[in-house]
């Protein structure tokens, strides 16, 4: 017998298609509503891949689903708050104003009350997102998207765990499917040990991408010279990072990141290797327009309270930076008139 079975009597014709992986049964002639339906999915908060080809939600009722058919099934909804408030010290991102300038990641955490709690105290008006499979066994679990609201945060699609460009582009391309972004965090890995940028890969992936009309914020190696290009290429801010993704290290490369920031037009982002309050403080003071940071937090023994914490060091850095440090000298200059003395 073939994949299509036929069940005698009734002609009841019953085909096998792939649901993220997995083997599922259906009548032919179902639709992709009525199958997402019938699993309990509500196909307003999915996106779905069709034969690698991604399927406009408004088709979902006329597409029939035929055997052998592939589909890869992911989620998350995002958007923003368009009522924010300018304060004397936003920062523009992609045409939007932000009063934050702490990013934070939504991993690792022990559970999304955790994770909920901990982006509240951090008062992070952006969070990353990973785009993952649905559960189609159970497609009840709790998501992100029921604890932060994303009419308050702006949710950020990220490629984390891409290591080439095509995987990276099919992956904001459903993204943007489920959830209508277009403001995504592009980053394309070299390697499982170090995690470091593949900048060949990322350029190929944020070529493409800004060819589609996303917004592109880039995950890239300390380097001014593929900075630069990338920001030459439409990229609209540029993350090099400070040390390896999770690794807690701090800012390893300071001098390579000044240079970054003094020539570049779009915001520069410090991704990857805070790993305590003192570290997003440097990165600020350098004149960094923001920090994006997970493990630090997520990895805390108290992430909520180092997540207070991290919102206070990115405060206290870019209030330094603004008001100019002092120079530093060879000697000692006392504080106190020398004139007068008893």
């Amino acid at each position: 017998m073939t994949n299509a079975e036929s069940v005698q009597g009734n002609r009841h014709i019953v085909i096998r298609i792939s649901v993220n992986g997995d083997e599922k049964r259906l009548s032919e002639g179902s639709s992709l509503s009525e199958f997402l339906k019938g699993v309990g999915i509500n196909p307003a908060k999915v996106a779905v891949e069709r034969n690698r080809q991604i399927v406009a939600k408004s088709t979902y009722d006329d597409v029939l689903l035929q055997d052998g058919d592939q589909l890869e099934i992911v989620h998350f909804i995002g958007g923003g708050n368009s009522n924010m408030i300018k304060t004397a010290d936003s920062w523009n991102l992609a045409g939007k104003q932000y009063n934050s300038r702490l990013i934070v990641g939504t991993g690792k955490y022990k559970d999304f009350e955790e994770t909920a709690q901990a982006v509240e105290a951090s008062g992070a008006e952006i969070v990353t997102v990973a785009v993952r499979r649905v559960n189609v066994s159970d497609p009840n679990q709790p998501m992100l998207v029921d604890y932060l609201d994303p009419e308050k945060i702006t949710y950020l699609p990220n490629t984390a765990g891409c290591f080439d460009a095509d995987s990276a582009v099919r992956t904001l391309r459903l993204a943007r499917e489920a959830g209508g972004w277009d403001l995504v965090k592009l980053e394309v890995l070299g390697d499982q040990k170090t995690l470091y940028p593949n900048m060949i890969e990322t350029f190929a992936a944020a070529e493409t991408l800004i060819g589609d009309g996303f917004k592109v914020m880039v995950y890239c190696s300390d380097d001014p010279i593929a900075a630069k290009r990338l920001e030459e290429m439409g990229c609209v801010a540029i993350m090099p990072l400070g040390a390896p993704i999770g690794s807690g290290l701090g800012i390893q490369n300071p001098v390579q990141i000044r240079l970054m920031i003094e020539q570049a037009k779009v915001p520069v982002l410090v991704d990857a290797g805070v790993g305590t309050a003192s570290d997003a403080a440097v990165a600020m003071e350098l004149g960094c327009d923001g920090v994006l940071m997970n493990t630090a937090i997520a990895e805390a023994k108290k992430p909520v309270t180092m997540a207070r914490a991290m919102k206070l060091a990115v405060e206290s850095g870019r209030m330094a930076y603004l008001a100019g440090r002092m120079p530093k000298k060879r000697y000692a200059d006392p504080s106190s008139p020398l004139s007068g003395l008893i």
